[in-house]
C-alpha cells in the first residue's frame, strides 16, 4: 500500500498549481489531505474522481480554516469524523478510515504559534488525542496515524534548534510529549529509516527558507508497533511544489 499524507494550505490553491496531475502521477492507494481550508462541496474534484478516489472530508465549521480529507482507490469500510470532542471537531481536526483491519487517522494538529491561549488549546488537544488513541488501539490495534503533528521532535528536526528552543512547535513540553506518543506503541516511520538524516517537511515562506533548506520536520507517519515489519519505505517528497509543506510517501506491506 503506498500512502501520502500532505499539509496543501488550502486544497483549491494547490489544485491550481497540478496537485490532481501530481496524485495521478504517483498513483497513491490513500491520500491524505490537511489544512484543506474547504467544503467538498466548494472544491473542483472531477479529476480526482476520474482517477477512482473514494473521498471523505471533515471540515471546520469556520471557513477558509483547517480540515482534513481523505482519498481511497478501495471502498473503506468505515469513516468516522472527528474524536468526538466538540471544541476539536468544529476545526476539522481528525478524520478516521478504515480499510479492513487497517485504521489510518489523518490529523492537523493545532497550531500554537498566535499565543498562550491557543498553544494552551494546543497542549489539550495533545493529551486527549493520545487518550483517545489509546482507547481506539484496544479495537483497532493496527494503525497509522498521518499527518501535520506542528511539532518538531529532535533537534535534527528542526534548522535552528538553538533560536527556536522556546518557539511552539518546538517547546519543551511538546517534544515530551512527542517522545511520550513514540514511546506508547508507535514508530516514527522515516525515523526508523532515516535515523540520522536531515530533511525538512515544511518551511517559511519568506526569506528563501525552502531554497536554502531552513526548515522544520513536522508531518509524520506513525505506525504502530504491530505493523511496523511492514514498512518498506519512507520519503519526503521534496520535488512537489503545491504548498509551503512537502508531501511524505509511505509505502508498507500489510499481511
Amino acid at each position: 500500500m503506498k500512502i501520502v499524507s500532505y499539509n496543501v494550505n488550502g486544497v483549491r490553491s494547490a489544485l491550481e498549481k497540478g496537485l490532481a496531475e501530481w496524485i495521478d502521477e504517483n498513483q497513491f492507494d490513500v491520500v491524505c489531505l490537511q489544512e484543506t481550508k474547504a467544503h467538498s462541496g466548494s472544491v473542483p474534484l472531477l479529476l480526482i474522481e476520474s482517477l477512482g478516489y473514494k473521498h471523505h472530508w471533515h471540515s471546520a465549521k469556520r471557513k477558509g480554516y483547517s480540515g482534513v480529507a481523505t482519498f481511497t482507490k478501495q471502498k473503506p469500510t468505515k469513516v468516522y469524523k472527528g474524536l468526538g470532542i466538540e471544541r476539536y471537531d468544529d476545526e476539522g481536526r481528525v478524520i478516521r478510515t478504515d480499510l479492513g483491519d487497517l485504521t489510518i487517522l489523518n490529523c492537523y494538529f493545532p497550531n500554537g504559534g498566535s499565543g498562550p491561549e491557543r498553544q494552551q488549546y494546543k497542549m489539550r488537544f495533545l493529551d486527549d488525542f493520545l487518550n483517545w488513541v489509546e482507547n481506539l488501539r484496544e479495537e483497532r490495534p493496527n494503525i497509522i496515524v498521518v499527518g501535520d503533528y506542528n511539532i518538531a521532535h529532535a533537534k535534527i528536526d528542526i534548522n535552528d534548534p538553538v533560536r527556536n528552543k522556546n518557539s511552539s512547535g518546538f517547546k519543551p513540553e511538546e517534544r515530551a510529549w512527542m517522545t511520550q506518543w513514540f514511546e506508547s506503541g508507535f514508530v516514527d516511520a522515516f525515523r526508523k529509516l532515516h535515523p540520522d538524516e536531515v530533511s525538512y517537511t515544511w518551511w517559511r515562506t519568506t526569506q528563501f527558507a525552502r531554497k536554502t533548506n531552513k526548515g522544520w520536520r513536522l508531518d509524520y507517519m506513525s505506525v504502530s508497533d504491530t505493523i511496523e515489519h511492514g514498512i518498506e519505505s519512507v520519503t519526503h517528497r521534496h520535488d512537489a511544489f503545491h504548498s509551503d509543506h512537502c508531501p511524505v510517501e509511505l509505502e508498507i506491506k500489510l499481511d
